[in-house]
Formats: structure tokens, C-alpha cells, sequence
């Protein structure tokens, strides 16, 4: 009887992985990943010349991502039907030996396998390695704390509506916000309105190659999605 494995990878920096990640994804005869279809996928670029030769590798690949809007119906059905067929197949693996799944970050952070997990429940032990999360790669590359003494940190996902945004960013001392991708426009406002813009920064491929740290009023272009926004807290201090 094996396990369900599901091993956070850290913020992308292959070094910022643990020894006990490194451990398993190196051992591992069978190593699921999630990626949007036909790319590579991040996890999976993450883990390149760990695995060992024999390993199967079986690539999660998602029925829909930026295609339709979140709202739309179908764009949730397509989904749960994804996450019910690979629990059930990953369940099945598990009968016979350890499945280790790879995750971006912490699994418990906004991870995709938090969807496997409650439909894992009662059919595969399932055990969760976590890893440092990307929000706290951004912030290290930034070169300042995010949060000093008695500051309040609140974390978004740019995909809320505007008016969220704004009221939430207007009403916390640090902010991160994730997710931004075609957000960004949205977020640009969001922040204008509430007299932050000017001390936003945006993080791209943190602690990963092209790694890229600059003022969010000063970036015009498309980002990627998982691109951090920052506003450091200036709180009590010595």
C-alpha cells in the first residue's frame, strides 16, 4: 500500500528546496505534475535532473485555464471533472506504491492539490511536504521586510473584483497580491484608488531565472500570472 505524496517545490530556485522534497522527488518511481497543455509546466522544469531514470511521469494537464472566465459554468465543471478523474487515478497508483506530486510553492497555498486532497479522502493516505511559499521568494528579492513590528499583512488574489481590492489594500498596513497575469490593469486601479500605487512593486519569476523587480506604475506590458505584487509595511521599529 503506498502513498499519496504531494511535495511543495518552494518559490522556483531548485536550492530553496527541502532536503526532505529532494528526497523524495529523487526517489521516486512515480512523479505526477500539473501543466496547462503543451507546455512544459513550472513544477516539472523545477525538478529537471532529479528524477531518477526509471521514473513514470504522468503530466496533469488542465482542460481549461484562461480560456473561458472563471464565472462561466462550464469553466468549473470542466475542472471538477479533471479533479475527479486524476484522484481516482492517482488513488488506484497508490494501491500499489508511493505517487510523490509535485507543487509549486507551499501545496497548502493557493495549490492546485488541495482539489486532489478532499477527493483523496478515504481512499489513499495521503501525506503533504511544504515548501516555501513564492510570496516570501518575492519579498527576500525585493530586499526589503515585508512587515515590520505590529503591521497587518493581507493577501489577495488579483482575480477579486475591483472594489474588493481597493477597500481591502486601503485597509492593511502590508499587502501582497497574487495572480495577477491580465489582472493587471484591474490591480493598477485597485491600488490607484487607494493611494498605494506609488508604493507597489511587482516581482516576476522570483528566485528563478529573468527574475525581475519594479515599480508597479512603471510596468506597462502583459506580466505572467503568477507575478507578486508587493506593498511593504512601515511599521513600529526599534
Amino acid at each position: 500500500m503506498g502513498r499519496v505524496i504531494c511535495v511543495g517545490l518552494g518559490p522556483g530556485d531548485p536550492d530553496l528546496m527541502s532536503l526532505r522534497a529532494y528526497r523524495l522527488i529523487s526517489s521516486a518511481r512515480q512523479v505526477a505534475f500539473f501543466r496547462k497543455a503543451g507546455r512544459a509546466g513550472q513544477a516539472r522544469q523545477i525538478v529537471e535532473g532529479m528524477l531518477c531514470d526509471d521514473v513514470h511521469e504522468l503530466a496533469m494537464e488542465y482542460p481549461v485555464t484562461t480560456e473561458i472566465p472563471v464565472s462561466d459554468p462550464e469553466y468549473n465543471r470542466l475542472l471538477a471533472a479533471f479533479y475527479d478523474d486524476w484522484a481516482a487515478r492517482l488513488a488506484d497508483l497508490a494501491q500499489a506504491e508511493d505517487v510523490v506530486v509535485l507543487c509549486e510553492g507551499d501545496p497548502f497555498f493557493y495549490g492546485s492539490f488541495m482539489h486532489l486532497q478532499s477527493r483523496l479522502e478515504g481512499r489513499a493516505e495521503v501525506e503533504i511536504v511544504p515548501g516555501i511559499t513564492g510570496m516570501s521568494g518575492c519579498w527576500t528579492a525585493s530586499g526589503q521586510p515585508i512587515t515590520w513590528g505590529d503591521d497587518v499583512l493581507t493577501v489577495l488574489a488579483a482575480t477579486l473584483p475591483e472594489d474588493d481590492l481597493t477597500r481591502r489594500a486601503a485597509d492593511t498596513d502590508a499587502l501582497v497580491v497574487m495572480k495577477i497575469g491580465r489582472n493587471l490593469p484591474k490591480l493598477r486601479r485597485a491600488l490607484k484608488r487607494a493611494g498605494r500605487l506609488s508604493d507597489a512593486w511587482l516581482v516576476e519569476r522570483g528566485t528563478m531565472p529573468g527574475q525581475s523587480v519594479r515599480r508597479l506604475e512603471e510596468v506597462e506590458g502583459p506580466v505572467p500570472y503568477f507575478s507578486i505584487a508587493l506593498v511593504h509595511g512601515q511599521g513600529r521599529r526599534p
